[in-house]
């Protein structure tokens, strides 16, 4: 009995057993037995400091991803005040909106000097100014026909204002937004006065600003926005801009070539159709030439490079070069 219980005794002796008087053997099993309790001990603590750090690691992250939210939607409260002061500012300053439609303070590049045709290999070009209408004022480039090109060179404007009076047609050459509209009235003026020029060409023309400006990119964000009309439409044309294309070429009695693209993205291709559609019909235009000339959208001339094609020549010759009335489109 006594041997039996030895062991036992052994087994529940403390660690410092180790160093009694039993013998050896007994104090390596001790030893071991410790360490690995040691171990166990030390092995149990792990799996909370990890869970701990994972935790840690999961604030931080749902921490980083409010942050991230906070600032996105702080971003997207100043977009909806901008989206939604706009029309209010637009409706108090109508200027604005005719500044964000005919872009007329942008230049580019900005260094040229529009002053100076000359500057652009143009040594056969005068600069002049012309004043439609009270506060008005626009700047518009006098080119003479290609046999005066040499001798143009280094004239003043004395010179180009003689060139004037030559027996070689005189044609109104205006592209676009303020462009045509400028055209159109000044061209119903010298009709009024029995004095009106041999034709007229505009280049991307629209019908009226109002049609115009619901049909600009600018438009297209808020054209679901209530109010619409009120906002945006009403005071450009309230505040006494009318450019009034479709109203001018009914008082107009020379021959007209629109020209137009049908991939233009700022004067939409079927107001340029409408005015023709307009023109033609009139009684001011019964003796004289009617004409409209599409550009397909696979040339890519857009809003303002129908310069650049190579049919344009010929079709001015063909245009300027026959005086009998003809309504084509």
């Amino acid at each position: 009995m006594r041997k039996r219980t030895e062991p036992v005794a052994l087994e529940h002796e403390p660690c410092a057993a180790s160093g009694s008087s039993s013998s050896g053997s007994a104090a390596a099993v001790l030893d071991t037995d410790c360490s690995l309790k040691r171990k166990l001990c030390l092995a149990g603590k792990g799996p909370g400091e990890t869970r701990s750090a994972a935790d840690a690691d999961m604030k931080r992250a749902l921490g980083r991803r409010k942050g991230l939210w906070f600032r996105l939607r702080k971003i997207l409260l100043y977009v909806l005040g901008l989206y939604i002061a706009i029309p209010f500012l637009i409706k108090l300053c109508p200027g604005i909106q005719a500044k964000l439609i005919f872009l007329n303070f942008v230049r580019v590049p900005y260094f040229i000097d529009l002053k100076k045709p000359q500057d652009q290999g143009l040594n056969h070009t005068c600069n002049y100014y012309l004043q439609p209408e009270e506060d008005i004022t626009i700047g518009v480039w006098h080119t003479v026909p290609t046999v005066w090109w040499k001798t143009a060179q280094g004239k003043d404007q004395m010179w180009y204002e003689d060139a004037l009076a030559s027996s070689y047609p005189i044609i109104l050459y205006l592209h676009g937004n303020a462009g045509t509209r400028v055209a159109t009235n000044l061209v119903r003026r010298l009709c009024e006065r029995e004095t009106p020029p041999d034709a007229l060409i505009l280049e991307s023309p629209f019908t009226n600003i109002r049609e115009e400006a619901k049909s600009h990119p600018f438009s297209v964000i808020y054209r679901y926005f209530p109010g619409f009309d009120w906002f945006f439409l009403d005071p450009i044309t309230s505040s006494g801009i009318k450019f009034a294309n479709d109203e001018n070429v009914k008082h107009i009695s020379c021959s007209l070539l629109i020209l137009h693209a049908e991939d233009d993205p700022v004067v939409p291709f079927q107001l340029g159709r409408k005015l023709y559609n307009i023109a033609a019909p009139s009684q001011s235009f019964r003796d004289f030439k009617v004409q409209f000339i599409p550009f397909h959208s696979d040339l890519g001339y857009r809003h303002k490079y129908i310069y650049k094609s190579p049919e344009l020549p010929r079709i001015l010759r063909e245009f300027l070069g026959n005086s009998e009335p003809e309504h084509q489109h």
